[in-house]
């Protein structure tokens, strides 16, 4: 089958897509208890990046699957998602590659669907996976025909598979956590700022690996800057995911609410102040907004998976530099403000494209965006933009040349999953 071939698939997926939007919204609410209106929104921004595999023929129709002909790549998802989940399949896919795809337990239902529109374009090139995660990777790696293996996940999970690649020779691919830092400088434009925090840490509530996670505010602006903040987080309607107006909605994972808790916990703990919200009630996790947060809290070092913001306040760019710098999470960095704002962020991001890297390495940033909001900078993601972190955000294995290697920064994984004609 030729690239054209495959892309003319991946095109009918695009149209065929739609059709299945309320389909996707209920079982995403059902399930995963995402707000339909974030599902609804997922659906038209997954078309446009399924539209957008139309501009990779000049570096992808010269390349085979990295395996060679008929090699497949097994791809394990995360639960926080339901149409995006299709640009991930098919930017493997369009390398050349057949598919084995495996959606989080609590998504079957979701996968399931997937598949009933895929079978009648795809046929077998791309099937999918219903045992749980440690089955599937074990039978990934010791698969002969399997050439490579991507995780959508957390850190501490994957980590210790490195022996086995180590020993088989195949390509992981891990994307992980982001603890993003969202730094505002007092010259910055707080209308844009603050759109693009509500618009990041609230979506899907929270549950995003790219939502702001420790908010920095010039101690000049700092007050001004959580009034308005908190006058803003008021205003969310918070509810049935069912419900078109609802904004926030019950946190899928009952690991991460018990997390969140912890989080508060320590929060109050270290002498945080808890100046909205807090509230848990089942999995629905209410608005909260914690000021005056230090760098030892848990919710500043981890990733906080729902609508918790932690805000802190700064005097200096070295300052702020050195406090973003301090996590083991590199995956994306925002920036406002003028001249100090864009000398930090130069500093903080790494390079352009993911490179070798003797270990992991800690405070770079896959992406950095300069006064520039989370959509605009994420479009093209995973199809034509390469993304992924540093540290423990994301990074590869491989064996070249009979060596070992650690690869971190950016990638395409249409690129990670093949290699030049």
């Amino acid at each position: 089958m030729t690239f054209d071939d495959r892309l003319e698939k991946v095109m009918e997926l695009a149209k065929v897509l739609p059709r299945y939007k309320p389909d996707l919204m209920d079982l995403a609410a059902k399930n995963l208890k995402f707000a339909v209106r974030d599902t609804a929104y997922e659906v038209g921004i997954t078309v446009d990046r399924l539209q957008l595999f139309e501009h990779t023929e000049f570096f992808l129709s010269q390349r085979q699957p990295l395996g060679g002909p008929g090699s497949r790549v097994a791809v394990m998802l995360s639960y926080n998602g339901s149409a995006w989940l299709n640009t991930v399949i098919a930017s493997v896919y369009l390398a050349g590659n057949k598919v084995l795809a495996k959606f989080a337990s609590r998504g079957n239902e979701l996968m399931g669907l997937t598949e009933s529109f895929y079978r009648p374009l795809f046929g077998d090139d791309i099937q999918f996976y219903r045992g749980d995660g440690r089955s599937f990777m074990h039978n990934a790696i010791i698969a002969p025909d399997i050439s490579c293996v991507i995780v959508f996940g957390f850190d501490a999970n994957v980590l210790p598979y490195e022996a086995d690649f180590r020993r088989t020779g195949k390509k992981f691919v891990f994307e992980g956590p982001g603890v993003d830092p969202f730094i505002v400088f007092p010259d910055a434009d707080l209308e844009l700022a603050l759109g693009d925090l509500m618009n990041g840490k609230f979506s899907y509530s929270g549950q995003t690996c790219t939502a702001p996670k420790r908010i920095f505010v010039h101690r000049a602006i700092y007050d001004e800057f959580i009034k308005e903040l908190v006058q803003r987080v008021r205003q969310l309607r918070v509810g049935d995911p069912y419900d078109p107006e609802t904004q926030v909605s019950p946190v899928g994972s009952n690991l991460a609410v018990n997390r969140i808790k912890a989080q508060l916990r320590d929060a109050v703990a270290k002498k945080g102040r808890i100046i909205l919200g807090g509230e848990i009630q089942g999995n629905l996790v209410y608005p909260t907004v914690i000021r005056d947060a230090t760098d030892e809290m848990a919710g500043m070092q981890e990733e906080v998976f729902g609508p918790v913001v932690f805000a802190s306040s700064f005097d200096t760019s070295a300052e702020v530099i050195a406090r973003a710098r301090n996590n083991r999470y590199g995956l994306r960095a925002a920036v406002f403000g003028g001249p100090e704002a864009k000398a930090v962020a130069r500093t903080l991001v790494g390079e352009k494209y993911c490179h070798p890297v003797p270990d992991f390495t800690f405070g770079r940033f896959g992406t950095v965006a300069l006064n520039a909001p989370r959509l605009q900078t994420w479009r093209g993601s995973l199809v034509t933009k390469a993304v992924g972190g540093y540290g423990y955000s994301g990074w590869i294995w491989e064996t070249v040349d009979g060596r070992f290697r650690l690869t971190q920064g950016p990638k395409l994984l249409s690129i990670e999953t093949s290699r030049p004609c």
